[in-house]
């Protein structure tokens, strides 16, 4: 694990819960329709929020977050507990592999296969048994208090959706297919407008493997 140099990546991470945490808690105040067409919207909102967290939670894992180990693991472990539940020394043990073996039948995030085959393998890789366990414990806790279309709407199905948006962007479409660099990855074409509402820059992916100590916010530069 590498080491910021400051503390700018602990302003990005503290904006990036900051809005998903206000975004959550009005969307679970909020009594709506599903005839509104907003309510769509903000789904897609709320999972480009929920995909910020395990982006930060990424950063985390490779140290760009704080210059402080203890601080900047502290928010790997919220991120990706507040993603799904998600046992950050094990992602973090995990992640690390696919970077060490990328492409390889050690790599935990590579399947050469279709798409469907790869991403049902790539969750299954990642989920447990325990995570399931704690998330349908807190979603029958919460629905005490909150309606559970609001749950359902704004909380379970973004986290879902994000799990999409992550794997197309940043391990699909980057690994798949044959390669003819060190990484066995590619980038989307450059546009960062694109990138970033796509993915956080994620899809600039070779830039990734190549300077793993970017953080995702910096990545566009390279």
């Amino acid at each position: 694990m590498q080491k910021s140099p400051s503390n700018k990546g602990l302003l990005v991470a503290l904006l990036v819960i900051g809005c998903w945490a206000t975004s959550i808690i009005l969307l679970m105040q909020w009594h709506f329709s599903f005839a509104n067409p907003l309510v769509y919207l903000l789904v897609l909102v709320q999972m480009h929020l929920y995909t910020g967290l395990f982006i930060t939670a990424h950063d985390a894992m490779h140290g760009t977050v704080s210059p402080n180990r203890s601080l900047n693991n502290f928010v790997g472990y919220l991120c990706t507990f507040l993603y799904a539940s998600f046992w950050y020394p094990q992602l973090y043990t995990k992640h690390h592999l696919h970077h060490s073996h990328v492409h390889t039948d050690d790599d935990p995030d590579y399947h050469n296969g279709g798409f469907w085959n790869w991403y049902v393998r790539f969750i299954r890789n990642y989920l447990s048994i325990w995570q399931i366990v704690v998330m349908a414990a807190l979603f029958n806790i919460l629905k005490i208090w909150i309606p559970q279309p609001n749950l359902l709407m704004f909380w379970v199905a973004p986290s879902l959706l994000s799990t999409l948006q992550l794997f197309y962007f940043g391990t699909y479409q980057p690994h798949k297919g044959e390669h003819d660099n060190k990484y066995f990855a590619r980038s989307q074409p450059r546009n960062h407008v694109v990138a970033f509402f796509s993915c956080y820059f994620f899809g600039y992916h070779y830039e990734h493997h190549d300077s793993p100590g970017t953080p995702w916010w910096q990545l566009w530069r390279g």
